[in-house]
């Protein structure tokens, strides 16, 4: 049997999902840290959880808020909530601690210098600042429930990776 590919054309990418504790304090970072908009909120009363569907505010084309479109278009980030767990000690599993798995998202900005700047100034944690570790020109923040965030310029990617392209 041949593997036609041609079938996965209009495969679409549409979202990663991150599970938070307390939707208030994640959508609060998420909008007014980042600057994403809240596209689309679904609740699930009967199993107790909540979706929240995030898109860049920069975006070229922002999502209208239907459902339909919160699963068709790409570059989404779906926050789920399980409901009480705001109100419980567990911790959120971002995938860098032990057992490893799930590593960060990442989002670009035009000038890093300023966005970490701005991101100092507003408290966030940072995991890596600009400057640090062997990968001096990104940096990597905290959301409130631990998650990863790598920041990088895309202008300045050419020279980070350029080299080790195959």
């Amino acid at each position: 049997m041949e593997n036609d590919l041609s079938v996965t054309d209009d495969f679409v990418l549409t979202h990663t999902m991150l599970r938070i504790k307390d939707p208030v304090r994640s959508l609060k970072f998420y909008t007014e840290v980042l600057g994403f908009r809240l596209v689309t909120q679904l609740d699930f009363a009967e199993a107790r959880f909540s979706l929240y569907f995030m898109q860049p505010r920069g975006h070229s084309d922002p999502a209208d808020g239907s459902v339909a479109q919160s699963f068709d278009r790409a570059g989404l980030l779906e926050l789920t909530h399980n409901w009480g767990s705001e109100n419980d000690d567990s911790e959120m599993h971002s995938g860098n601690s032990e057992p490893k798995g799930f590593g960060h998202i990442c989002i670009a900005v035009p000038d890093i210098a300023a966005a970490c700047a701005r991101f100092e100034g507003l408290g966030v944690r940072f995991q890596k600042r600009l400057g640090e570790g062997g990968m001096k020109e990104i940096a990597f923040i905290l959301d409130p429930d631990g998650y990863w965030i790598e920041v990088v310029q895309p202008s300045l990617m050419e020279g980070l990776v350029g080299p080790y392209r195959v």
